[in-house]
């Protein structure tokens, strides 16, 4: 299988990365130890999470999924075989929110407890804090560096310009600098990263792992009217797809679809792969079915006329 270069890390990653929202969430405990056996197993190993999954879950306090990926740990899980990213600064309720070094390291050791490892080897700014310096931000996370605890740090949902900022910052400083980027970035979404974002990513040679890569759902083509989320835990992130554009992508996938074979999840994925830039997509799956669909995705290529179609569908 490809491995590609995340960024100046070091770190080789296949071409997809597991989200690990969905542990604890809408995969329960055995069902995602059951995934992440399946996802090492086929050669894979970057897989992302955060502090704040899954705090949206009535009785979740935050820290179920990375407490699940300890726990995937404790039972013999091959540490070596795993790249574990995770995330600090959303809204953690009681516990805070934010930046600052405070926050930060009280967050860290939390995180590393729940995954119980002496390392975690990425570790994200998930959001910018305009409240806080950069300077102390970054400092902070020099010092998680230096003393071995992360293995390198990256920024989601950061605007161009700040991050622009945040690497002049640690230039200016000598500080460890923000080595990879975590942007909303799919078919149904492309404007968000395309231009200055992206032309900065690949300027700095920054690794880009997009996050949404099949936008909650909604480009494997099971959401295609308004009666088919109802019920659905994402239904409220996949109706803003539901129009004509949104539509327009359903049926240049349906087209490829009908030409190579694969799935519209496994072609939008191929999609993103393919896209200058982009290092590993990010995808859930809630059953080894959806798993074995999505990790299919890394070994298709697309042709021009395929990437042209959804090029043209998603403008």
């Amino acid at each position: 299988m490809e491995k590609r270069g995340l960024g100046r890390t070091g770190i080789k990653t296949a071409p997809l990365a597991f989200g690990g929202n969905v542990f604890g969430w809408t995969a329960d405990e055995a069902t995602s130890l059951s995934l992440l056996d399946r996802f090492v197993e086929r050669g894979f190993s970057l897989v992302d999470t955060a502090d704040v999954y899954s705090i949206w879950v009535d009785g979740h306090r935050g820290g179920e999924s990375e407490a699940i990926i300890g726990r995937w740990l404790k039972r013999g899980g091959a540490r070596d075989k795993l790249v574990i990213a995770t995330k600090v600064g959303m809204d953690m309720k009681e516990f805070g929110k934010g930046l600052s070094r405070p926050h930060v390291l009280r967050s860290f050791e939390a995180s590393r407890r729940r995954l119980g490892v002496d390392r975690i080897d990425l570790y994200y700014a998930h959001l910018d804090d305009a409240g806080v310096p950069l300077e102390e931000t970054l400092t902070t996370f020099a010092e998680l560096v230096r003393d071995g605890k992360v293995g390198a740090i990256g920024a989601s949902n950061f605007t161009a310009p700040r991050l622009a900022e945040a690497l002049a910052v640690s230039a200016r400083l000598g500080l460890p600098r923000f080595e990879f980027l975590q942007p909303n970035y799919h078919l149904a979404n492309r404007t968000g990263f395309e231009g200055e974002l992206r032309d900065l990513c690949l300027a700095e040679g920054l690794g880009v792992v997009p996050f949404y890569a099949l936008a909650g759902g909604f480009l494997t083509g099971k959401y295609r009217t308004g009666k088919d989320l109802e019920g659905r835990q994402r239904a409220r992130t996949v109706a803003q797809y539901l129009n004509p554009r949104g539509l327009s992508i359903l049926d240049a996938l349906d087209g490829v679809a009908a030409r190579t074979g694969a799935t519209p999840a496994e072609i939008a994925l191929a999609w993103l792969m393919a896209q200058k830039g982009v290092t590993a997509p990010i995808a859930s799956a809630t059953s080894l079915p959806q798993l074995d669909a999505i990790l299919r995705a890394a070994e298709l290529r697309l042709d021009g006329p395929a990437l042209a179609a959804l090029d043209a569908a998603s403008a």
